[in-house]
């Protein structure tokens, strides 16, 4: 008889998870049974009222010579440093769909009102963008070749039609030959706590070989897995988010143009996301050496919204318009209309098409198949499951009884909980999962502005996200990160090459699972 997935219970002993347990300490501090209240007078002096009616007049909070001498900190105001604001394209989409303005309005006036404001320069993250999906693909490639050779998962084709170097479709050697070289030094997540020990799987894994591929863009999806699943580690991609890279950009290749040092620069990201601050102050972003993170300031749509009425720019619309500052900016001439600029990016859903892109990269390096294109089904199966925020895209030739290719795309924390139960259970048919934590996506975000007036009951949310997606799609022309000329530029300048220690010092990343201290002694399991 089968259960309902919801009332199963996955363990049968007298363990309380801290989820389901009471988390009320222990001790309690015991508070004063005196009662007072504060008052304040016509001069705005305070005064506390005791019960008897008596009053005291409190004194002004004031910062003493002893605090200055303990604190030992200087304003130097000649530390001057280059602020850099880095906006992200489902940032321009939702206030494009507010003030009924294309997107490259509303980069021309986001740049307007920063540049106002003193702002140095004003960049896409659309640009990091395409480093972060041309990263990804490279590293789904190398992953899914080496679990080949490890035998993790069966190649659909012979091992002559998977080419085993380690940037892809360079050459064509035999995987059984290939096994007898040199193995690679073996790379693992090392898993603390609660969260790594409780829910470690029976077999080890690898990262370099460890599938489903796992996005990583998502920061609520990392601190999630950080924190409660430390086994779903090494699934996860290691290539940075397009907010990270362009930090790292922005902090060691820009600043470096300017003959700044990262230090000497503030970076400042518009995101859609409240937890993109979270990722921002994670110590793995963070320079000991000049003491500065590679993003130094998050701010979401919603919060650069409420900066216009506290510079009195009430409306949108109203802003003047620049020029996009050249560099990390997505806008090429256009080549049909002769505009000076056109906004240009990778195709794909609006939470960066990472779905999509890795699709297309890997069927063309690793089976040498081209001209996929997931959002008009070409060439592919796409297939919606359960709901909309759970899609499955499938490469399958034409009488093959096995798919080339199985990826996923699994928005919401429900989505998320099933698909980490069956990685757990090594019963995920996937190869690559776009694994977002808010419905619909990052354009759903929680920084997104509201419809006008703040009021969903002229504008259901439902409509509200699909206009936003609209704006994200529209006006922008389709170009393969691949074919921007600069990413070439900057892998040959800055990288030195496309596999080397620096392209992972600047590119990838780590993650780490959170011990869970607890307080509460109901919940500890003898």
């Amino acid at each position: 008889m089968a259960f309902s997935g919801a009332l199963t219970l996955s363990d049968l002993n007298d363990f309380i998870s801290p989820s389901q347990a009471c988390i009320k300490p222990v001790e309690m501090a015991k508070t004063s049974e005196t009662q007072g209240a504060i008052k304040v007078d016509d001069t705005g002096s305070y005064y506390e009222v005791s019960q008897d009616g008596s009053e005291t007049k409190l004194e002004t909070a004031t910062i003493s010579l002893n605090d200055c001498l303990a604190c030992r900190q200087t304003n130097d105001p000649t530390k001057h440093r280059t602020v850099v604001i880095s906006i992200s394209p489902q940032t321009r989409a939702s206030f494009a769909a507010k003030y009924k303005q294309t997107p490259l309005q509303v980069a021309r006036k986001l740049t307007w009102f920063f540049k106002n404001l003193g702002v140095h320069s004003v960049f896409d993250t659309s640009f990091s963008r395409d480093l972060s999906l041309l990263e990804s693909g490279r590293e789904f490639v190398a992953r899914y070749k080496n679990a080949v050779k490890k035998g993790t998962i069966k190649s659909p084709t012979t091992n002559e039609s998977v080419p085993t170097s380690s940037e892809g479709g360079d050459m064509d050697v035999d995987v059984q030959q290939d096994v007898k070289a040199t193995k690679a030094p073996r790379k693992r997540i090392i898993r603390r706590g609660v969260a790594g020990a409780s829910d470690e799987p029976a077999v080890a894994v690898e990262t370099e070989s460890a599938m489903p591929m796992l996005a990583s863009a998502c920061p609520g999806w990392i601190c999630y897995a950080e924190k409660t699943h430390g086994y779903i580690l090494p699934y996860i991609s290691e290539t940075k988010s397009p907010q990270q890279i362009m930090g790292s950009m922005v902090k060691n290749h820009f600043g470096t143009q300017l003959g700044l040092n990262p230090d000497q620069i503030y970076h400042v990201c518009v995101m859609p996301c409240y937890d993109k601050k979270l990722e921002a102050s994670r110590s793995d972003f963070y320079s000991d050496l000049y003491r500065t993170r590679d993003v130094d300031c998050v701010i979401t749509s919603t919060e650069v919204e409420k900066m216009f009425s506290e510079q009195g720019q009430t409306d949108m619309i109203a802003f003047g318009e620049v020029n996009l500052d050249p560099g990390y900016n997505s806008v090429i001439k256009d080549p049909i209309t002769g505009a000076d600029q056109v906004l240009v990016g990778a195709s794909g859903n609006a939470s960066g098409g990472f779905l999509e892109y890795v699709m297309q990269y890997a069927a063309k390096e690793l089976f040498g198949i081209d001209g996929i294109d997931v959002d008009k089904g070409l060439g592919v199966e796409v297939k919606t499951v359960r709901n909309a925020d759970f899609r499955e895209v499938t490469l399958q030739l034409p009488g093959a009884s096995e798919p080339l290719l199985k990826f996923a795309a699994a928005y919401g924390f429900r989505n998320i909980q099933n698909l980490v139960r069956k990685v757990k259970t090594g019963k995920s048919p996937y190869h690559f999962v776009e694994v977002m934590a808010c419905p619909s996506g990052c354009i759903n975000g929680g920084g997104q502005l509201n419809p006008p007036g703040d009021n969903h009951a002229t504008v259901p949310l439902k409509d509200w996200i699909g206009l936003a997606d609209q704006q994200y799609r529209n006006s922008v022309m389709a170009r393969k990160p691949e074919e921007n000329p600069v990413l070439k530029q900057l892998y040959e300048e800055w990288l030195g090459g496309v596999d080397t220690p620096k392209v992972k010092q600047q590119l990838r990343t780590g993650y780490h699972a959170v011990e869970q201290n607890l307080i509460n002694p109901l919940a500890v399991k003898w």
